[in-house]
């Protein structure tokens, strides 16, 4: 995530250039000893060459080239490797949801020690360019992916949106669930942090009163991907979509379609396809920016007041 702190997100561009190697310092350099050595006997594979990725904002990130495959490695010391678990879980939960959408699997991961950082290895996704169905098979591989569901709204652990925690307890009521584990704790942040402007709380309790009102009680619980900006897809060597960077959990899969629209948008023929797919209700319009309040209070958090207008424009229909 881009530290940005005007409302848009930079580096959606250099992100779905995400597995594109740059020119690589020497082995030793880029990665250290221990680390190198762990992964090695872990991978049980020799690293011949290493390369930085451009487009990583938060861990270290690079290419390794092995006697056994490439592979794709992040990472970094405690605070950045504690987000490593979430998203190897959330990756690995949405590739067994058995969507056309490319998943890339894990393949290990590690919280830092005394001697080396943390770290999380997956599959290496070579890039390619968007073909001619790029956003209708998008658009029809996000449905089929929604078709994914539990029984109840949340997941089996907490992870990050960004580099905040997101909380994830398992609830049956999906309006209280976004109320108690999205809303409440961004703005509970934003508040000790200084962000919230005292103006905001009137219209803040009214939106809580109306949530069971706007929001549907009862809907699939689907698996979402949780930050599906621009930023968080890549095109295949094939030209097929795939998903990266997860922050997932199981809740109302309009969400996830909200957070398309929020920095910059989707392709027309993307939401075309998903609409053909698996229809939206007309009161989609209204949720959508319910949902990014989330997404806006978490940015304002992340990176301060350039987000302010956008949160108050969301909130200003509830005053």
């Amino acid at each position: 995530m881009a530290t940005d702190p005007v409302p848009s997100r930079v580096g959606g561009d250099a992100r779905r250039a995400l597995f594109v190697p740059a020119p690589s310092p020497t082995l030793h350099r880029m990665l250290p000893d221990a680390l190198r050595d762990t992964l090695e006997e872990r991978l049980d594979a020799t690293i011949e060459s290493v390369a930085s990725v451009r487009g990583g904002c938060i861990a270290n990130a690079c290419r390794l080239e092995t006697d056994a495959a490439p592979f794709f490695l992040k990472h970094g010391p405690d605070e950045v490797a504690r987000t490593f678990p979430g998203e190897a879980a959330g990756l690995e939960a949405l590739g067994a949801a058995d969507s056309p959408l490319v998943v890339p699997s894990v393949h290990d991961t590690a919280p830092a020690t005394d001697d080396r950082p943390g770290f999380l290895v997956m599959e290496w996704v070579n890039p390619g360019r968007e073909g001619r169905r790029f956003w209708d098979r998008f658009g029809e591989g996000l449905a089929a992916l929604h078709r994914h569901t539990a029984d109840a709204y949340g997941f089996g652990e907490d992870n990050f949106i960004g580099r905040l925690p997101q909380s994830n307890a398992w609830t049956d009521d999906w309006p209280t669930f976004f109320r108690e584990q999205r809303l409440a704790p961004q703005v509970d942040m934003a508040q000790e942090r200084g962000r919230w402007r005292d103006g905001w709380g009137t219209a803040l309790t009214t939106l809580y009163r109306r949530l069971p009102d706007i929001l549907p009680r009862s809907p699939e619980p689907s698996v979402l991907h949780g930050d599906l900006w621009k930023g968080n897809y890549l095109v295949t060597a094939v030209g097929d979509p795939a998903l990266v960077d997860p922050a997932t959990y199981y809740g109302h899969r309009e969400a996830d379609l909200a957070m398309t629209e929020l920095f910059g948008g989707y392709d027309d023929r993307f939401y075309d396809a998903y609409r053909s797919a698996w229809g939206l209700a007309p009161e989609y319009g209204t949720r959508r920016d319910v949902y990014n309040l989330y997404h806006l209070i978490n940015h304002l958090n992340l990176f301060g007041g350039g987000y302010a207008a956008q949160v108050e424009d969301t909130l200003r229909p509830f005053k």
